[in-house]
């Protein structure tokens, strides 16, 4: 689009179905790169990426001209064929349905790459369900139980 200037940044968090611990260390990296081909084919930038077994971050600078709820709908689906083409996981991987967006300033950018590929020490002391539950109230976010993630 001509004549279109934009800083548009969104973490976006998505887990793997029914919270199984199943994103090894062993081929995470190879998945966190593949993930971030997706991103750039469409067009966008991929900030920075992590996770841990049983869900992801990531930190993109997108343009107005995607939807980011088409970006995320094209990862999940190419990153599934992806794992399960490789046979990465034991029986058939799918990710959860849904997923949070949280969007910052340019500003805070360096903030929240520290945050998103620091996730692995994060996790040693806190859960999944309770970040994401701490990140939709910190955006003050209302949800219904029934539409999170599935929680053990």
């Amino acid at each position: 689009m001509a004549n279109t200037y934009s800083h548009l940044y969104a973490m976006v968090v998505f887990a793997v179905m029914g919270r199984s611990h199943c994103l090894k260390a062993e081929f995470r990296e190879e998945l966190f790169k593949y993930i971030t081909g997706i991103v750039k084919n469409k067009g966008q930038k991929l900030m920075a990426i992590g996770g841990v077994e049983d869900h992801i971050h990531i930190l993109v600078g997108y343009q107005p001209d995607i939807a980011l709820s088409d970006l995320v709908r094209d990862v999940k689906s190419s990153s599934t064929r992806f794992i399960n083409d490789k046979n990465l996981v034991r029986g058939k991987f799918m990710w959860q349905r849904g997923f949070g967006a949280f969007s910052y300033s340019h500003s805070h950018i360096d903030t929240v790459v520290r945050y998103v590929l620091n996730q692995e020490e994060h996790h040693k002391v806190g859960s999944f369900k309770d970040e994401y539950l701490a990140l939709l109230d910190k955006y003050e976010i209302k949800y219904d139980d029934k539409y999170l993630f599935e929680f053990d």
